[in-house]
């Protein structure tokens, strides 16, 4: 049994362990060192800046709101940080202390109270102190606001907590690795919202939050700034219960996370055991295979997706462009600065992937080149990559279109701009697959580079000539809108762009696979060099 000596011991020395992962990761190169510090220093200064705006807001009209609708968006950061910066903390895998003889609440404790060390619990503690200088209006408001920041500070680590506690099989696997390579999208498309919210905020004011903050103060963390507010205009009642509510909802999150560390501490790794799991797995393969052509074009379509669905750089590439492609076109819409012709920017962050084909293979690029005797051969490989793409991309890129189109209410320009789009993305196919056999290059399969060393220049080239050369092909197709448009019956002649776009790009497609189907039979051995330098 435990005793509380033991107990403190046992905090103590969890933290120590905390203090000491940090320092012996810093002190493993110069560069992790100056980039923690950098970032430490860049946080500790917005967290300043936060502060200080927050305290300006003082006395402003529907500042509450404000502060409420932070604090929840604090809470909801604390809860999805574990799934894509799992390697953040080496505390939040608990099942590296398995073989230690500890128990569940001792060990819960000791986490937690580690949890508070670090630069994310500071930089949310200054957030919420500033907020509760922000809506604080006298002695007890303040009183209700200590225990407030403390309340919202333990929801937040007890929630992150919780949450890498039931998804630590997870992180640890190669899913949980495709999380982290995806962190810099979310990061991305938040940055966006943020924008647009700001945006929004500063042309309506702040009066718009307050009926998502009529509802988030009665939901922790939130609702401990709540009752700050609430006490500040002398509710007491209501000030209780939303102290109560953060309370029962730490205690809850607590109780989710010892639950699933006993489980954790005591249960194998289902994981490694053989299931049901790759037995569907495989019949869902089997599945996609009869939905797609017989022969070559079929089995190289069903790797290219499967190199989609599981490769962690592949599918931080596919992600990243078809979020990044809906995001722009979408986004202008909605603020009203934006124009049909923005969905374009689908088709050509979609045709993008059709680059450096062969690098996805890596080493195992052998194997394609064994299959691969003439020219005929290599016409039917970057044919069924091609048609692999298209799969995703056509219709995604005339969704994203008919979307633009009808935030705008410019339905007229919908055929105009979907052939602009195919015409693109045709081209896109082309100088995609030409580039392919002429500047491959490797993709590290760790970390987060996706050049080998040396290999940059190449990359450049690769990406950012074939756009160019793309733009160079469809220059026809829009200098034929631009003369439709100087003239008086642009409503009459715009839908033919339609036919005439989707014509152009397949047959730019067409062109480009011929072209490029010579030059890859004849340069096999370059391409695998150059792929297998990772």
């Amino acid at each position: 049994m435990s005793t509380p000596g033991t107990r403190t011991g046992l905090t103590a020395t969890v933290v120590r362990l905390k203090l000491s992962l940090l320092r012996n990761g810093l002190r493993q190169s110069g560069g992790r060192r100056a980039a923690y510090l950098a970032s430490a220093v860049v946080t500790l200064l917005f967290a300043a800046l936060q502060v200080l705006g927050l305290v300006l807001l003082r006395g402003t009209a529907h500042a509450d709101s404000l502060v409420v609708l932070l604090a929840a968006v604090l809470g909801l950061g604390w809860a999805v940080m574990p799934l894509f910066f799992p390697s953040g903390d080496e505390t939040l895998d608990p099942t590296r202390l398995v073989m230690l003889p500890l128990r569940p609440r001792p060990l819960v404790r000791a986490l937690l109270t580690a949890s508070l060390v670090g630069i994310g619990p500071l930089f949310t503690l200054c957030l919420f102190a500033g907020s509760v200088v922000t809506v604080a209006r006298g002695a007890a408001a303040y009183a209700v606001g200590v225990v407030a920041v403390v309340l919202g500070l333990l929801v937040c680590v007890a929630f992150a907590r919780a949450v890498a506690a039931a998804n630590v099989r997870l992180l640890t696997s190669r899913r949980g690795r495709d999380l982290a390579v995806l962190s810099g999208l979310v990061v991305a498309i938040g940055a966006q919202v943020v924008n647009f919210g700001a945006q929004r905020l500063g042309s309506a004011g702040l009066g718009q939050l307050d009926p998502a903050a009529d509802v988030l103060r009665w939901v922790p963390p939130a609702s401990a700034l709540g009752a700050v507010h609430s006490v500040s205009g002398g509710d007491h009642a209501t000030a209780a219960l939303q102290l109560a509510l953060s309370v029962a909802a730490l205690a809850a999150l607590i109780a989710v996370w010892a639950r699933h560390l006993t489980r954790l501490m005591t249960s194998p790794d289902a994981s490694t055991l053989p299931g049901a799991a790759g037995a569907a797995r495989e019949r869902s393969s089997t599945r996609l295979g009869r939905l797609l052509p017989g022969g070559r074009t079929g089995t190289v379509m069903e790797r290219s997706l499967r190199y989609v669905w599981r490769d962690p750089k592949t599918k931080a590439a596919w992600v990243t462009s078809l979020a990044i492609g809906l995001i722009v076109p979408v986004f202008n819409a909605v603020q009203g600065t934006g124009s049909v012709y923005f969905a374009c920017f689908a088709a050509g962050m979609l045709g993008i992937q059709m680059y450096n084909q062969f690098g996805q293979d890596t080493s195992a690029f052998w194997m394609v080149a064994m299959t691969i005797s003439s020219p005929r051969d290599a016409y039917a490989e970057l044919r069924a990559r091609a048609l692999a793409l298209l799969v995703i991309t056509l219709p995604y890129a005339a969704a994203v279109t008919v979307l633009t189109a009808g935030l705008l209410g410019d339905w007229a320009r919908l055929p105009e701009a979907l052939g602009l789009s195919f015409a693109l993305l045709g081209a896109m196919l082309a100088t995609g697959a030409w580039t392919s056999a002429r500047f491959p290059y490797s993709i590290p399969q760790e970390g987060y580079k996706n050049v080998a060393p040396g290999q940059a220049g190449l990359a450049w080239i690769s990406i950012f000539g074939g756009m160019v050369a793309a733009a160079l092909l469809c220059s026809p197709v829009i200098a034929a809108a631009v003369w439709i448009h100087t003239g008086a019956d642009a409503e009459r002649w715009s839908p033919l762009l339609l036919p005439v776009g989707t014509v152009w790009g397949a047959g730019l497609a067409y062109a480009g696979l011929r072209l490029a189907a010579p030059r890859t039979a004849a340069r096999l051995p370059e391409i695998l060099t150059a792929v297998s330098k990772a």
